[in-house]
């Protein structure tokens, strides 16, 4: 037998919407019919002024090693999105750390917040990333149960129900992956008062922040006054709202001691992200025409999800769904369509992908395997060609209950 591997991975799992997407691309590869739904990521290129000015760094010999913590123009890039965002609000870029992606940009805030006897709440349905990355920092992960009859989301109730005096930190992301919810201020107020009151840290995930079809960014726990940041940390990032998820440039706004020891982390194992991205996402978060892209995609995203929403509404009006606000996915219920045979989401995605070649993610990678995730971050042909097999596949299994 191998030798046993160290307990720091004991509860790892692979990434489960990566799994699928690998499945997919080697279907594709191999000639099948396959349309992939599962990844949470745009089908928009990254704007051209932001390629280019990556093109440009690499020209220029900007490719030795980077600051650890970012270089100066794209910290101050983002401090200026983020107080834009907030109404104004000061952001200081010298509590800014860039890094490889916001998956590393949690993994750090975690890794320098949270360690052996705490415990973390997340919200559930969530991300697949969020218990991994807390059992990677030998923390316990505690899954809150969000309410179906409130998109899933959870309250500050909710939250006070699993709370204990080993509890340290709370990871939200608003609008939410995979259900597309979005907290109201009012709701993230309520929680940032549960948190203050209890002395937790929040991980606040907006790396969504921008793709909201309400007015202007979604709310965040930065639109609230200053006594409700002394335990915050903001994730964001430029993959998602700036179509940039390969270049791998994430960040956080920390208090300063723990953007410090954040920083000290990241000098032993990534040393940053690499020059010519922080280049390119430099551009994208200060050049106006940027800020044109970003709003035609958004634009496109909020058309894809009405869309969505009025074909399952006029074709299958027995699923439940959570109506996203934001992000580009749609969650749906598969447990109640076959009555004498509850379906699963395993056994949906598997049955789905098995007659009708469409990639969907389970719920079971999110903590729910009632419901199913589906991305309409494709094109409007693809999402149209897939929308026609799910629906059928969704009415072959109705039928089936009939029966």
């Amino acid at each position: 037998m191998p030798d046993p591997l160290s307990l720091n991975v004991a509860y790892l799992k692979a990434s489960e919407t990566v799994a699928i997407s690998n499945e997919t691309k080697r279907r594709k590869a191999a000639g099948e019919d396959v349309y992939d739904l599962s990844v949470g990521e745009p089908d928009f290129d990254t704007p051209a002024v932001a390629a280019e000015a990556g093109i440009r760094a690499i020209q220029k010999g900007l490719t030795r090693y980077p600051p650890n913590i970012g270089i100066a123009e794209l910290r101050a890039g983002i401090a200026r999105q983020l107080s834009l965002m907030s109404g104004g609000r000061p952001v200081n870029p010298d509590n800014i750390i860039v890094s490889s992606g916001s998956k590393q940009a949690i993994f750090n805030a975690c890794f320098t917040l949270f360690g052996p006897n705490h415990r973390v709440l997340i919200p559930s349905p969530a991300w697949v990333s969020y218990p991994q990355i807390v059992h990677l920092c030998r923390a316990e992960p505690v899954l809150v149960p969000g309410d179906v009859e409130w998109g899933l989301k959870v309250s500050a109730k909710d939250l006070d129900k699993h709370t204990s005096k080993l509890t340290r930190g709370l990871i939200l992301c608003s609008p939410c992956n995979p259900t597309g919810a979005v907290y109201t201020l009012a709701e993230l107020r309520s929680i940032a008062e549960w948190a203050r009151a209890n002395d937790i840290w929040i991980i606040a995930d907006d790396i969504y922040r921008r793709i909201n079809y309400g007015p202007g960014p979604a709310p965040s726990f930065l639109d609230l006054p200053e006594e409700f940041h002394e335990r915050l940390v903001v994730v964001y990032g430029a993959s998602k709202a700036y179509a940039m998820t390969g270049w791998r440039i994430g960040a956080a706004l920390a208090p300063p001691h723990v953007m410090k020891a954040m920083a000290a982390l990241q000098s032993h194992t990534t040393t940053g992200a690499n020059q010519p991205a922080m280049w390119a996402a430099a551009t994208a978060f200060s050049d106006e025409r940027v800020e044109q892209d970003v709003q035609k995609m958004v634009a496109a995203f909020r058309r894809r999800r009405d869309h969505v929403v009025q074909r399952f509404r006029a074709e299958v009006p027995g699923v439940e769904f959570v109506e996203p606000h934001g992000a580009f996915y749609f969650f749906f219920r598969v447990d109640g369509i076959r009555e004498r045979e509850p379906v699963t989401g395993s056994s949906f995605c598997e049955q789905l992908m098995q007659k009708e070649g469409v990639a969907l993610v389970p719920g079971a990678a999110f903590g729910d395997d009632r419901w199913v995730r589906m991305s309409y971050a494709v094109s409007d042909r693809e999402l149209e060609a897939a929308l026609d097999r799910i629906l059928r596949f969704i009415e072959t299994l109705a039928a089936a209950r009939a029966a």
